[in-house]
């Protein structure tokens, strides 16, 4: 990458420091030295040490457990980068909590999602680059560009070169169907869909809209939480005849005991991302966690040198990165 007349500049934090140290060494670019301090009554503070007056700054952080922290160290450095006279702060983040609050589906319930928009917007974020967000439609609840990523074709092409075949493209709920039918695109493949009737599997129920029987079926979904739609869509993909149940998920939260209930299931294989930071042991048995880094450091590139985002959701196109 060249130089344009503000210079580039890289900080990771700590929601997923080893995925921005990743992404940093793509680019070619160092992360800026930062200190990261706790108080002792939990206060954050935070120092950059060097600087960024008039300079272009990405910062790299998942909004991950421990979300509140992550949280307040975004919104700190976004602060400090500001008043420390950087030309643009940009905010790449692998993954927003909060993100699934979007909507009040009770009387009295709070709309979190554009909460933290707001507040992302107010500390003084110049644009925010994201993947897979739950719903999509956050990108309007910013004011400020957003650039929505997906890894739909990472996650498509590491499966492709597996060599799966007879594949149907699995919504583990009406929801995600426009999610399915994108991933279905790249392997030029049918659609299903779990109609899930309650909020546990039943054998006794037809829940499958489509055709899987004999077929390789693969859920896509954006994240993997506690396991339970998995279990419920896994079990049922069985009972309809699917030959191989694969997952493919952008963001592997694994909460409570999801690595143990999915450890029982009837799944094959489990792809995901790195876009929030797991020991390893955390991971479910057979499960390929692919890198977004590529990505991330294509899409800092593209909108650097002010180029089409639009071309890097080829999968093609990553492969220089």
């Amino acid at each position: 990458m060249t130089e344009s007349k503000h210079p580039i500049k890289l900080i990771g934090l700590n929601g997923n420091l080893p995925l921005a140290e990743a992404t940093s060494k793509k680019l070619g670019y160092p992360l800026i030295s930062t200190s990261i301090k706790h108080f002792s009554d939990g206060e954050i503070n935070i120092n950059i040490e060097e600087t960024v007056r008039g300079d272009d700054v990405y910062v790299i952080q998942s909004i991950q457990d421990p979300v509140n922290e992550n949280l307040m160290e975004l919104l700190i450095i976004i602060d400090a980068l500001k008043r420390a006279s950087a030309h643009e702060v940009n905010i790449v983040i692998p993954y927003m909590a909060y993100a699934r609050a979007d909507r009040k589906t009770h009387a009295r319930e709070p709309i979190t999602a554009k909460l933290v928009t707001n507040l992302i917007e107010e500390a003084g974020a110049d644009r925010v680059i994201a993947l897979d967000l739950h719903a999509p439609q956050i990108q309007g609840f910013f004011d400020i560009p957003v650039d929505h990523l997906q890894a739909g074709s990472i996650m498509a092409r590491y499966l492709i070169d597996e060599g799966i075949k007879d594949v149907v493209v699995v919504s583990p709920d009406h929801s995600g169907t426009n999610m399915a039918r994108k991933f279905a695109e790249f392997f030029d493949a049918p659609i299903a869909i779990v109609d899930q009737r309650g909020s546990h599997y039943d054998d006794t129920i037809h829940d499958i809209i489509g055709d899987v029987n004999g077929k390789t079926a693969v859920i896509v979904d954006d994240i993997i939480d506690t396991g339970m739609r998995l279990g419920y869509s896994s079990k049922s993909l069985v009972k309809a005849g699917a030959k191989k149940v694969i997952v493919a998920a952008t963001h592997a939260l694994l909460s409570q005991n999801a690595t143990e209930l999915i450890n029982t299931l009837p799944i094959d294989e489990i792809v995901t991302t790195d876009s929030i930071i797991n020991p390893p042991d955390k991971y479910p048995k057979n499960t390929k966690v692919l890198s977004v880094d590529g990505l991330m450091a294509a899409a800092i590139e593209h909108i650097y040198h002010d180029k089409s985002i639009h071309e890097i959701f080829d999968a093609q196109n990553l492969l220089k990165f």
